[in-house]
């Protein structure tokens, strides 16, 4: 008998998943992969691009046959996914599959704040969650001579918990490159307490006091209510100036699904039997109540947690299925030196995270990863 399993979306969870599965089953087994364009990019490298360090084309991902070698790659875009039936709806036709993994990541809403895509438009604020975004975010910070940066976290859940603040590190440094970071201000604004909540008290105040070293101003519990072309409004009627925005947009799930994905912890199978889902799309809450971070280092473990459950929902031998909940994550502060984060965050009660001193070598640690995966899927 020939099963087909089906992974949806070509990020690093779904092609990691992808190449488990191909490991894991027999040759007789289908796995294909589906995506719109296999034409994507390490969302670790982004900021890397908006600093200058990478070029955009440097940082693309584009898996061939040849690195996926027994993957069948379905080129189409995702219309809607009947879950209950294990059924994909694309523009190049349906498909049916005996086990199927979503790893479709998120989509950004820019259309979820008033005046925000008009900000975007204008060319008074930029975004570094896109390839283009990232590019052009780093033109906006070059031209910048003066006048008041915002980095504005618009809305959570978000994709790296830690990218807003790199973002304003590395403008910091950047603008020092060019000379004007002492006549630019940059002050930081999101709905949470502190940074990266989900790390704790004692990592988010570390993390405020790596941006007040570097003179970057940080103001928690403000939540967005409309964005000017000069000025911020927050939802207790406090208002900030600003002369160039960089944004961190609402996230939404993919329309296909028509909402993010509960999983469970350790295995992150959802609610439909031989449905699972990785990465962005899926929500996986931790013992104190908060969301696994929507990160790359994730979905790749998730990925191989979730081939095992395939290989054993299929009726194949193999490891019980068990996501250890360890996960790592690099805080860039400029100069190329990096802080890291690293811990268990499925400890119960709260996540366990250490957060280790700036550091050259885990900027180096950080570039090794990103080199190794560019190696892995552009074959």
């Amino acid at each position: 008998m020939t099963n087909t399993v089906v992974v949806l979306g070509a990020g690093a969870g779904g092609l990691t998943a992808a190449e488990a599965l191909r490991e894991r089953l027999p040759a007789t087994d289908r796995v294909q992969l589906v995506d719109r364009s296999f034409d994507g990019v390490l969302g670790l490298s982004l900021l890397w691009v908006m600093r200058g360090w990478r070029t955009p084309e440097r940082v693309r991902v584009r898996p061939t046959p040849e690195s996926l070698p027994g993957v069948e790659m379905i080129k189409a875009t995702v219309g809607h996914v009947d879950l209950d039936n294990r059924r994909v709806h694309t523009d190049a036709g349906v498909l049916d599959c005996d086990a199927l993994v979503v790893a479709l990541g998120a989509d950004l809403h820019t259309r979820a704040v008033p005046g925000l895509t008009e900000v975007l438009a204008s060319g008074r604020a930029g975004e570094f969650y896109t390839l283009g975004g990232a590019a052009a975010m780093r033109d906006k910070l070059t031209a910048l001579r003066r006048g008041r940066l915002a980095v504005l976290i618009a809305g959570v859940p978000f994709k790296c918990p830690a990218a807003p603040f790199e973002a304003a590190l590395l403008a910091a440094d950047l603008l020092t490159e060019t000379g004007a970071r002492d006549q630019v201000t940059i002050d930081v604004f999101t709905p949470d307490p502190l940074p990266m909540p989900v790390a704790g008290p004692v990592v988010g105040e570390a993390l405020v006091g790596m941006l007040t070293r570097s003179g970057i101003g940080f103001h928690g519990k403000h939540v967005i209510e409309s964005i000017g072309e000069e000025e911020l409004v927050f939802a207790d009627g406090a208002r900030e100036p600003y002369d160039l925005l960089a944004l961190v947009p609402p996230h939404r799930p993919p329309a296909a699904l028509g909402g993010w994905l509960p999983v469970a912890p350790r295995t992150f199978a959802t609610t439909s039997p031989g449905v699972w889902a990785i990465g962005d799309t899926s929500a996986l809450v931790l013992p104190n109540g908060k969301p696994l971070p929507k990160a790359a280092v994730f979905a790749e473990g998730a990925a191989d947690v979730v081939a095992d459950g395939v290989a054993r929902h299929l009726g194949y031998e193999g490891p019980e299925p068990w996501f250890d909940g360890r996960g790592s994550c690099y805080i860039e502060l400029g100069d190329r030196v990096a802080a890291k984060g690293e811990g268990d965050f499925l400890k119960d009660p709260a996540p366990e995270v250490t957060l280790y001193d700036p550091s050259p070598l885990f900027h180096e640690e950080k570039a090794d990863q990103e080199g190794n995966w560019l190696k892995r899927w552009n074959a």
